[in-house]
């Protein structure tokens, strides 16, 4: 159940509250991705110590491993991970999405090779809820078609009768409702008038809350926008309204100022991962040479353990020699500062001023990239 506690003045920023069976989360809020019931490196008690409320998992790859009978034997995902707080759980609609050369899609479903073992599946939308329901998610998606970005008109619209469809089949397999919400999810692609078809059809299908799906596929950034412009003010204010897919500081703050409550995305840890660190003045890749005597922290404004303990030189050095220490670290920076940036904008919108903090913010973290290299005594100020 969403609760909303106050609207913006000056834009359609919204500060509200998510009620679930394993706890509450504040909005605005960023969902870390734990794909396959871990985000990746990081332990359950450091991804909620980095200030995280609510995780993601996806059902499409739990169920090829472990699979339903060993979450179930378990107890459910929450306690098969040891993670107590509210799960999210995708239905695997990207999935569709992204592995199209190893699926069909049929009006029952999606019949696809796994990507591990090259066994042949089919999921449907009665299976996907049913699967849910067996991982004990405090908020199911439903079966949806994510389309590419072009996308011809006729395609789009046979797509979205076939997600409408679907998502009807998922009402309908929605039978436990005691401790789990279903979101309906609005595709239509780039045309304006299929994603205001999308929302009435969700609206009579009746959902706990809705999400946009489709967006960050390769469309411009101002196209997701303008989307995003026009498609929110028809969804109803009290429900959430859930971004799927979409994490970048900059689109969470233009985001936020249309109207989104929630989002989930790979950027925080798959950046972390790859060597690339993100501060109020933007990101950088610790792999740069010019970082091997920096002895100050990755983001003096930051406390997590990577920055209260660690320096520039030694994560440099622990990615120069491939030792997982160094990505595990950057991991749980990321996630710190994503946790922190969503704490500023709560606040923001609280005390009337996020498009004061939104402007204040994109021009420090948007600013040309910084000459890290110009300074390297150990009490310099950087980003």
């Amino acid at each position: 159940m969403y609760k909303l506690l106050k609207q913006d003045k000056d834009s359609k920023a919204r500060l509200g509250r998510l009620l679930t069976a394993h706890g509450e989360v504040d909005t605005p809020n960023f969902i870390p991705v734990g794909t396959s019931a871990t985000v990746k490196a990081l332990t359950p008690e450091e991804v909620r110590g980095a200030g995280t409320q609510i995780i993601l998992s996806n059902a499409y790859h739990l169920l090829l491993k472990p699979g339903a009978d060993v979450i179930s034997n378990a107890g459910g995902l929450h306690k098969f991970m040891n993670w107590d707080g509210p799960i999210l759980t995708d239905s695997g609609g990207y999935q569709v999405f992204s592995l199209a050369p190893l699926r069909k899609i049929t009006d029952d479903g999606v019949e696809f090779q796994s990507h591990i073992d090259g066994s042949r599946h089919l999921i449907t939308p009665e299976s996907v809820v049913r699967f849910q329901q067996i991982l004990g998610s405090d908020i199911m998606m439903v079966l949806d078609e994510c389309v590419h970005y072009p996308c011809q008109r006729d395609y789009a619209q046979r797509s979205l009768k076939l997600t409408t469809d679907w998502a009807r089949r998922s009402k309908a397999a929605f039978t436990d409702r005691s401790s789990s919400e279903l979101f309906g999810i609005v595709q239509g692609g780039t045309y304006l008038d299929l994603r205001k078809q999308a929302v009435e059809e969700l609206l009579d299908i009746d959902f706990d809350s809705y999400a946009i799906g489709g967006l960050s596929v390769g469309e411009p950034r101002e196209l997701m926008y303008d989307i995003l412009e026009f498609t929110v003010p028809l969804l109803p204010d009290d429900k959430i309204h859930y971004l799927m897919g979409v994490g970048t500081p900059q689109d969470i703050l233009e985001a936020v100022d249309r109207g989104i409550d929630i989002f989930d995305c790979v950027v925080p840890t798959r950046n972390g991962r790859n060597g690339t660190a993100f501060t109020d003045k933007g990101k950088f890749s610790i792999r740069n040479a010019r970082f091997k005597d920096d002895h100050s922290p990755v983001d003096e404004e930051c406390a997590c353990p990577c920055c209260k303990s660690y320096t520039r030189s030694y994560i440099h050095h622990l990615f120069n020699i491939n030792e997982i220490l160094g990505l595990r670290l950057l991991s749980l920076h990321n996630l710190t500062f994503y946790a922190k940036l969503m704490r500023n904008i709560r606040e923001s919108i609280k005390e009337s001023r996020f498009p004061r903090f939104k402007k204040e913010f994109l021009a420090s973290y948007t600013q040309k990239p910084l000459d890290f290299a110009r300074d390297n005594s150990p009490n310099s100020v950087r980003g």
